[in-house]
């Protein structure tokens, strides 16, 4: 393929893929038959990690029929519990398993038998593989930075999940990468792919509630044990088939603990921020979109409240939060943790006069009750319209033109939740952010939390 061109533009299927095939079985479906573009036109996409939120993403980029999932990159090779509910397994066997049965019931192939994909426990395998066009990256969020830094270096275009980042520094690691390499890449806030958010967003942007003075952003918290395997704190060998040293990568060493892996992982600071990073991710990005600020931010964070575990506990993320934000427009961001019948939160517009909307996943409420469904004008402010995140990623890698959410979006978005982290483990009562120059003022401990160290080698460069 040729990268940063803008448009799409393999080089021939034979000159840059063969080598790379040749092991695999070629399926009618992959030469051009079924309804499915010629291997020439198709996009050679690998899959980096395997669990969770993959399930999702793969079976999208699997359906695509624009789409060739070739590998899967996995640090672990067994199946196992693996879901955000404990019932979905993962790892690259299983991954393989997965692009094996699909590609083999579109050519009617027996699925044991089927050979359509390899497989890899590292990374760095797919990014050398110069017949890969495009990666999906479905690993913890310590991975993130790393691998979509290397991976736009490597020429690959990116669908990397959110939070899009550990810490700011790397956010605008990644989005700078991407902008330098001029690859496509979409972060992995599929809210702003959902109906519900736009037209929540696009009534705000044309003033049906006035002038907003309050966004209200409600985010789950707890530490819930997505695995079941919560309680397993102690260490223990890593199963068969995990690297685990490998699953660490950057963060500090650790001893495998059973109550870190799969998902619950997010309830340590060494690898995600929390509830604040996971659920912030999605409702902050709705917040910037609906206020035209996707690249800017607030600036001033203060009111900061949390409680959190003891300071040595293995889920040290905080259970329960709340703090305050400030745009240089004067509109003030209210965040707080969710009742927990509000389920995944959302976001809540107020404006003058008592007006507001309430947007969250299949929600769009209103006061009035039928502002929600306003008609808006022809000459309205209209916003970028996608109904499938992921093949809107597969159309851009096609048309040149940016994604719904690029990397500069997503980490200006999670940069948010970083700064909200910041003021609640410090305990300050304010902290001022320059969102031109992403600098704390005044503050040299508060600005250090900024990034995080890394082991060698997997230091950024």
């Amino acid at each position: 393929m040729k990268r940063g061109t803008g448009s799409f533009s393999r080089r021939r299927f034979l000159a840059s893929g063969a080598a790379a095939v040749a092991p695999l079985i070629v399926p009618s479906s992959v030469l051009g038959r079924g309804g499915r573009p010629p291997p020439s036109e198709r996009i050679r996409l690998a899959c980096i990690g395997f669990g969770t939120i993959a399930h999702t993403t793969a079976r999208q980029f699997l359906n695509h029929p624009k789409v060739q999932v070739v590998a899967v990159c996995d640090v672990n090779r067994l199946s196992g519990h693996y879901g955000y509910q404990g019932e979905l397994d993962g790892g690259r066997e299983y991954g393989r398993r997965v692009v094996n049965e699909h590609y083999a019931k579109l050519d009617g192939r027996d699925p044991a038998a089927a050979n359509y994909c390899r497989v890899t426990e590292d990374y760095r395998e797919i990014l050398a593989d110069d017949s890969i066009d495009a990666v999906n990256i479905s690993t913890p969020d310590h991975w993130h930075a790393v691998m979509a830094v290397e991976a736009a270096r490597a020429g690959k275009h990116i669908y990397c999940q959110k939070p899009l980042s550990l810490t700011v520094a790397h956010g605008r690691a990644i989005a700078n990468a991407a902008a330098t390499a001029g690859v496509t890449f979409q972060t992995g806030s599929q809210q702003r792919s959902s109906i519900h958010f736009r037209k929540a967003c696009e009534l705000v942007r044309n003033g049906a509630i006035g002038r907003v003075r309050t966004v209200r952003v409600y985010l789950p918290g707890g530490h819930k044990d997505w695995s079941g395997l919560g309680t397993r704190q102690a260490p223990e060998p890593p199963p068969e088939g995990l690297a685990w040293d490998l699953w660490l990568g950057p963060a500090p060493a650790r001893d495998y603990r059973p109550a870190l892996h799969p998902l619950n992982w997010r309830h340590n600071y060494d690898y995600s921020g929390g509830m604040v990073t996971d659920f912030g991710a999605h409702h902050f990005d709705i917040v910037q979109w609906a206020l035209d600020a996707d690249s800017s931010g607030p600036v001033r964070f203060f009111n900061g409240r949390a409680e959190f575990p003891p300071s040595d506990a293995l889920y040290n993320t905080a259970t329960s939060f709340s703090f305050e934000a400030e745009y240089a427009s004067g509109v003030r961001m209210i965040v707080e943790t969710a009742d927990p019948k509000m389920g995944v939160g959302g976001v809540r517009f107020e404006g003058e006069d008592g007006q507001w909307i309430y947007c969250s996943r299949g929600v769009l409420e209103s006061q009035p009750e039928g502002l929600r469904r306003e008609k808006l004008p022809d000459s309205a402010v209209r916003l970028y319209e996608s109904n499938d995140h992921e093949a809107n990623f597969i159309d851009c890698i096609y048309s040149g033109r940016p994604t719904i959410c690029p990397a500069e979006v997503g980490h200006r978005s999670i940069t948010i939740a970083h700064l909200g982290n910041i003021l609640l483990r410090l305990g300050r009562e304010q902290l001022t952010w320059d969102p031109v120059r992403e600098r704390i003022e005044g503050d040299p401990e508060a600005s250090a939390m900024l990034d995080r160290p890394a082991r060698d080698p997997w230091r950024l460069a």
